[in-house]
């Protein structure tokens, strides 16, 4: 894997060429820099053309993400570092995407576990006996 691929997780590495950047200018006040420069940036992802996926991980990423991820960065003034926070906010998104929870095996409690609980509720009882008033 050459150097400039970004990982995402140990089984996937993103060529940086999959990634499209859009540049555009950012909202809200700013003033003779903000107004004139294409500071904002928003990442976008094709996961159907992706080179990078398999295909049983494209279709995981596109039931829980959709076809195509979008990630926009517009906190700094600078373009090269709102290209890198769209950039890891995009991978953030497709590391989720690709996340495979982990089946619960259910499991019963131990004949050890099932004592100490009881004895603990006939302690409590007792102690609530002794708290009664006796008429």
């Amino acid at each position: 894997m050459p150097a400039d691929f970004i990982r995402v997780t140990r089984s996937v590495a993103l060529p940086p060429d999959e990634i499209e950047l859009r540049f555009s200018r950012s909202s809200g006040p700013g003033g003779q820099h903000a107004n004139t420069s294409e500071t904002r940036v928003e990442a976008v992802f094709d996961v159907e053309g992706s080179t990078a996926l398999s295909e049983n991980q494209k279709r995981r990423v596109v039931s829980k993400a959709g076809s195509t991820l979008r990630a926009i960065a517009q906190d700094e003034r600078s373009q090269w570092r709102n290209r890198e926070l769209a950039v890891d906010r995009l991978v953030e998104q497709l590391r989720r995407a690709l996340h495979v929870e982990r089946k619960r095996v259910p499991t019963k409690p131990s004949k050890a576990a099932k004592e100490r609980r009881l004895e603990e509720k006939r302690r409590r009882s007792d102690v609530k006996k002794l708290r009664r008033t006796s008429s």
